[in-house]
């Protein structure tokens, strides 16, 4: 049998996920991170992505979140977020409607701040697709 650890995925809105996990992938802010059973305890801000769940047994299952924060303890972890929304939840055609106002904006910004904005979207958007892709991979 598989060495697992608990997680616990939350939203401001509810809990996502709870329970054993043999290991999971998160975007912090320094890179890709992979987490498995004795890794060293951490807390480190995470990007908008998407958290790979590799539960105990070996299906996964894929959430995207908008950022937030991961503390990795000896026997649990925790994500915390704002958003958190299973890839099952996603609508593509909502993701790809965002994708290209972002990307128009982007192009039509006149400023730091509507540019940081609109690149602020484009990468949610981007990685909720990608959320949708992978789920639909699993599937």
């Amino acid at each position: 049998m598989a060495m697992t650890f608990h997680l616990d995925v939350v939203s401001a809105e509810e809990r996502m996920f709870a329970g054993l996990v043999e290991s999971i992938q998160v975007s912090g802010s320094e890179g890709e991170l992979g987490i498995r059973p004795g890794h060293a305890p951490l807390l480190t801000a995470i990007k908008p992505g998407m958290v790979r769940i590799v539960k105990q047994g070996g299906d996964e299952e894929f959430i995207y979140l908008s950022g937030g924060v991961l503390e990795v303890q000896p026997q649990s972890v925790t994500v915390l977020s704002d958003t958190a929304i299973r890839g099952t939840d996603l609508d593509e055609a909502r993701a790809l409607e965002a994708k290209r106002k972002a990307e128009e904006h982007m192009n039509s910004s006149h400023g730091d701040v509507d540019y940081a904005q609109a690149s602020a979207e484009l990468a949610k958007a981007i990685a909720k697709l990608r959320v949708i892709e992978l789920t639909k991979k699993a599937m």
